[in-house]
């Protein structure tokens, strides 16, 4: 077994629409910003409260032009992925920032699809199987 884990599991929604960098050598990276939340009812008020939390998402090469070209501000996605620290320096003041870089993702809802196709998407259609990718962890041709 590992010493350790490196492993973040997120669904929630799209905060903005994808903001894509190209290099050179055909390399891409994309990056948006998703939502979870989580909502409980306080037991001494009875009111219900709603808590969300903010989580960068970095997605490069195919990935990142299949998302920009079927994700948007609102859509829902799966995502997998490892936690990756970033530090810098801005006008002397020490800025941090944790970004989830995506190993695997899937296309929960597109509101692109759905003005497109009224009917929405399955996981086994072609939108969803392109917007899946997952880094191979066995030898043989199963997924899992």
């Amino acid at each position: 077994m590992a010493g350790s884990v490196n492993k973040v599991i997120l669904i929630g929604n799209l905060g903005d629409d994808v903001k894509m960098h190209y290099f050179d050598d055909k390399n891409s990276v994309g990056r948006f910003p998703i939502a979870t939340s989580e909502s409980y009812t306080n037991k001494q008020t009875g009111e219900k409260v709603t808590t969300t939390d903010w989580h960068n998402i970095v997605v490069r090469n195919k990935l990142a032009e299949i998302c920009e070209k079927y994700l948007s501000k609102g859509d829902k996605v799966y995502i997998e992925g490892k936690l990756k620290n970033k530090q810098w320096e801005q006008d002397g003041v020490k800025r941090y920032a944790t970004e989830v870089i995506v190993t695997e993702m899937t296309m929960l809802s597109t509101k692109k699809n759905s003005e497109n196709n009224p009917t929405p998407p399955q996981q086994n259609t072609p939108t969803a199987a392109a917007a899946k990718t997952t880094a191979p962890e066995n030898n043989n041709d199963t997924p899992f």
